[in-house]
């Protein structure tokens, strides 16, 4: 179960970063004064499905499956010192759930906002700033906490 949530879990991100980049794109070239449904909100919508989605697996991984976050609960304070258990305990987590809230917040905004103008300024900045958040908390290869591209 734990190989396969976690394949899941790692090929969902080649969803997730480009719906992010495409809702930021989407939410730029947003027309002044549209005020129909635009490809912003339909992109907002794909990305905090595939963000909710992602969460629901990382957080099974991490309370449950992990056999690195178990490690890690055993002795969190050493796991602490530890640059590769650290990046997995806190960081990765706390980044990636930060981008989940920002890119929903995004859209309650957008959806708050009182002019055309404010609801693509609010889904641009909430939207890019999620982006931004997903591509810095990935496990890239090449970093100490690096994973491969493609799990197989």
């Amino acid at each position: 179960m734990y190989e396969f949530v976690l394949t899941l879990h790692s090929w969902l991100r080649w969803a997730a970063i480009p719906a992010g980049i495409v809702a930021t794109i989407a939410a730029f070239t947003v027309r002044p004064g549209y005020t129909e449904s635009t490809r912003a909100d339909r992109w907002g919508l794909i990305l905090t499905i595939v963000l909710d989605l992602q969460l629901v697996l990382g957080l099974l991984l991490y309370v449950a499956l992990s056999p690195t976050t178990a490690a890690v609960f055993e002795d969190f304070g050493a796991a602490m010192g530890d640059p590769v258990a650290r990046f997995w305990a806190v960081e990765h987590i706390a980044l990636m759930l930060a981008a989940v809230v920002v890119a929903h917040v995004g859209r309650i905004l957008g959806r708050k906002a009182r002019t055309p103008n404010s609801k693509r300024i609010r889904l641009l900045v909430c939207f890019a700033l999620a982006t931004v958040v997903m591509i810095a908390a990935t496990p890239w290869p090449g970093m100490p906490a690096g994973r491969p591209l493609f799990r197989l």
